[in-house]
């Protein structure tokens, strides 16, 4: 459908007023792509768009040469993020939450600022024992999983940060169809993929528990 433009308009403020983009309708994130969001500097890694933070330092983990998930520091703390897809008709954070209890059976229940999440310790794959928290955030045909380590899962203060920082992620699902629980492909900022659906490689992110194989 094409708009008309009104007659008192120069053709620059007709092109302006088009491309004008839509207020957001809610408070904050984690957005979608596809839904209105604020317009603010944001790193592009395929299917997590993360905010611009000088604080915060951004590296993707990888599991072999596949990227898996995007590790931010903060004042001695972790945040691991890993968008995963979802069917369309319902949520996934109930059943990924009910696999990380079956391997961190120390894990409590409590609500947070994102609804229900998982607090406790976990032992790394180093032997020692560290705070943990596990957001999950359920949007249209996506989980954004988030895992909080370190000072941040215990001080209220880094925590606080960590979850503005997330308020501010937008996944990027796409069209493509997807596995259940499959990982949204990842990339480094700038890089171009031409790889196909059916040649990525599964990720399962519960099979060796709470912890980065590798930083890049």
């Amino acid at each position: 459908m094409f708009r008309r433009r009104r007659r008192h308009e120069q053709p620059e403020q007709a092109v302006a007023h088009e491309q004008e983009p839509a207020a957001p309708t809610r408070e904050s994130g984690p957005w979608d792509a596809d839904e209105p969001h604020p317009d603010t500097d944001r790193i592009d890694y395929g299917g997590l768009r993360l905010p611009d933070i000088p604080d915060f330092d951004l590296r993707p983990a990888t599991v072999g040469d596949q990227h898996v998930s995007v590790v931010v520091r903060y004042d001695d703390s972790m945040l691991s993020l890993q968008a995963l897809a979802a069917p369309r008709s319902s949520g996934l954070w109930d059943d990924v939450k009910t696999k990380i209890r079956a391997q961190a059976k120390d894990l409590e229940e409590r609500e947070g600022p994102f609804g229900t999440e998982l607090s406790g310790e976990v032992k790394a794959a180093d032997g020692t024992v560290m705070p943990v928290r596990y957001l999950g955030i359920d949007g249209p045909r996506w989980l954004l999983l988030a895992l909080i380590s370190g000072k941040g899962a215990r001080d209220e203060a880094v925590f606080g940060a960590f979850a503005d920082f997330i308020k501010d992620v937008v996944v990027v699902r796409g069209d493509e169809p997807m596995a259940r629980e499959e990982p949204i492909p990842l990339r480094r900022p700038n890089e171009q993929t031409g790889e196909k659906a059916e040649e990525r490689t599964g990720y399962d992110p519960f099979r060796r528990g709470p912890e980065i194989s590798e930083i890049r």
